[in-house]
């Protein structure tokens, strides 16, 4: 039994605590790039990693073998002995026992590699053929199945299975010296039937590629703006969720300053979360990789600052609760303080009554890449519209926004009362080199006043 095989090899190591997670997981994948098959396969990867604390320093030791487990937690015990030199400061938890199954509909597993190829085929010619000025296609598949096993020293042992399954088609279009993409994407962990029916969204994107030649460069300067529920969820992730972890906030005098719980951050309506325990988010999961129950956790309530994300290591340094923040991409790497589902909330605006008060400003949709640094950032739109009048009027392109977090959270004032979320995808968070992991991105549409907007001046 797994659970017996773990517990025993972390007993008697002589540390202050010790882990060990071991993940077995199964995938499959098809790209199609234009009309040729670039890639097509499947594979199988075991392996695990194994975590000892011992005086405030850390050992790892990683392993594709299980069979001596034993002498891989002491390895690690040893390195941890070699570097601990100060106080460990670990915040403590219940230990559970828990076996978490996936509940899919249709396994991917079961599905033929050549089912899944004709599928994403049949996608891919839905791209190219539909209009003359597309010149190019990048169409995946992607599934896996993983099962991951977890025991720590304190007793706590949780088996879990995690599935996914995800379509994503792209499309560019050419004319002249102006090239333009567009793209959508399905899928989740309730199985193989997330990425039938497609079709239509194909086309949407192959359209989308295709309307944006003709829709000119968006004109720069200080607009109303609106933003979907897809560019609301990736502004959320990376200007406000990164700078709420903990470990970055831990060693950072300047942002201890600056996220001062109980500081003023935004307008009454204003609420930030990050909540591991959504039903069907793509961040979600019973626990974190350290045996934490994942959670919904307020960062923002009202425009307040009131909380952060937290590993049992950075809750530890910091005297607060752990969240189940901890959260690693592959057996390969330790866990860190990393986001899971985080969005703004649903306020009690309509759609329409943001954009009729509105005289000159510009929606942004869907979002295609973007930086961060600091309370600064830069994220740019795959698609937008010019409002005018009160109405959405024609499309542009080229739409950057730019600007500091903390005055841009300031500046919204309206709060849409509808959700959405960005779909699952090939990508995901990348903190840490760590990449992909999946992260849930999305909240309503918010309206922006004063947004500086890059574009053609």
């Amino acid at each position: 039994m797994m659970q017996d095989r773990l517990s025993e090899a972390l007993k008697g190591h002589g540390v202050d605590y010790a882990d060990i997670r071991l993940e077995d997981q199964t995938s499959s994948w098809v790209i199609f790039r234009g009309a040729e098959l670039d890639s097509i396969g499947s594979g199988r990867i075991v392996g695990g990693i194994v975590r000892a604390l011992y005086k405030g320093g850390w050992g790892y030791a990683t392993f594709n073998d299980l069979s001596d487990l034993r002498a891989r937690v002491q390895e690690a015990a040893e390195i941890a002995r070699l570097v601990g030199k100060g106080e460990t400061k670990f915040a403590p938890i219940e230990p559970v026992v828990e076996v978490v199954k996936a509940n899919m509909q249709r396994d991917p597993r079961s599905v033929l590699l050549s089912e899944k190829k004709a599928l994403a085929e049949s996608y891919n010619r839905i791209v190219l053929g539909h209009h003359p000025s597309i010149q190019a296609s990048n169409v995946r598949y992607g599934d896996w199945f993983k099962t991951q096993y977890y025991a720590s020293s304190e007793g706590t042992y949780v088996e879990e299975e995690i599935p996914n399954v995800y379509m994503y088609v792209g499309a560019t279009a050419r004319r002249d010296d102006i090239v333009q993409n567009g793209f959508e994407s399905t899928g989740g962990p309730e199985g193989f039937q997330t990425v039938l029916g497609f079709e239509d969204k194909a086309r949407q994107a192959a359209q989308r590629a295709v309307d944006l030649l003709q829709a000119p460069p968006v004109t720069g300067g200080k607009y109303t703006v609106i933003t979907d529920p897809r560019m609301t969820g990736v502004f959320t992730h990376e200007a406000f969720g990164h700078l709420s972890e903990a470990d970055f906030i831990s060693e950072n005098p300047h942002m201890q300053e600056v996220m001062q719980l109980g500081k003023r951050f935004g307008v009454q309506g204003l609420n930030i979360l990050d909540d591991g325990s959504l039903p069907g988010g793509l961040g979600t999961h019973r626990y974190d990789q350290e045996g934490t129950p994942m959670r919904r956790n307020y960062l923002v309530k009202d425009g307040i600052l009131v909380g952060r994300l937290h590993s049992r290591e950075t809750a530890g340094k910091m005297g607060e609760q752990p969240t189940g923040n901890a959260r690693t991409v592959a057996f390969q790497h330790p866990p860190i303080v990393r986001m899971t589902n985080t969005f703004i909330d649903a306020g009690t605006d309509t759609y329409e009554d943001m954009i009729k008060e509105i005289k000159l400003g510009v929606l942004a949709c869907n979002y295609i890449g973007g930086q961060t640094a600091m309370e600064m950032f830069t994220f740019s739109a795959a698609y937008a519209y010019m409002i005018r009048d009160g109405e959405v009027a024609e499309m542009v392109r080229d739409v950057v926004l730019t600007g500091n977090v903390f005055e841009t959270l300031m500046h919204i004032d309206r709060i849409g009362d509808e959700m959405g979320w960005a779909a699952n995808g090939p990508g995901g968070c990348g903190k840490g080199d760590q990449h992909p992991l999946r992260v849930g991105l999305g909240g309503p549409y918010i309206r922006i006043q004063d947004c500086v907007v890059g574009g053609q001046a």
